[in-house]
């Protein structure tokens, strides 16, 4: 019983995270940022169906409180892609040897796919930010 008092993704602590953003008008703030930022997309001949793709995106990652391992995973991957670009060896330099050493065959299969996959979408929401981030400094540049 005190397990679950502790758990952070009970759902009283979700309710309680949920009430509080309907009190502080985050909902209301999120809509108004969100429209402004589709206004402004249209009147520079941007396309708003991304823009509000990227900030539901963003939105749903700060609402679920994306895994802090995800998020150190991710700063990885920019690392690496700002640094290099797309590189063939990718996922090779994003084993992790500490982990990876330990295992037997078939453990490291299953690792180098889970790892294949979280770089894929890693590289995906890379992509789709620095694209929502060039036609942002386009627009007030240009």
């Amino acid at each position: 019983m005190k397990e679950q008092k502790a758990d952070k993704n009970s759902f009283k602590s979700i309710a309680k995270e949920a009430k509080h953003r309907m009190k502080t008008g985050y909902w209301s703030d999120f809509d108004k940022e969100l429209n402004e930022k589709i206004d402004f997309a249209e009147a520079g001949g941007g396309n708003p169906s991304k823009v509000a793709e990227y900030y539901i995106n963003k939105t749903i990652r700060e609402v679920n409180g994306k895994k802090y391992e995800d998020e150190l995973f991710y700063e990885k991957v920019c690392n690496l892609l700002d640094t290099f670009g797309e590189v063939s060896d990718a996922i090779g330099r994003l084993v992790d040897h500490d982990v990876y050493d330990g295992l037997d065959y078939a453990q490291k299969q299953r690792y180098m796919l889970e790892l294949s996959n979280r770089y894929l979408l890693a590289l995906e929401r890379y992509r789709k930010e620095k694209e929502f981030n060039y036609l942002q400094s386009n627009k007030v540049n240009g």
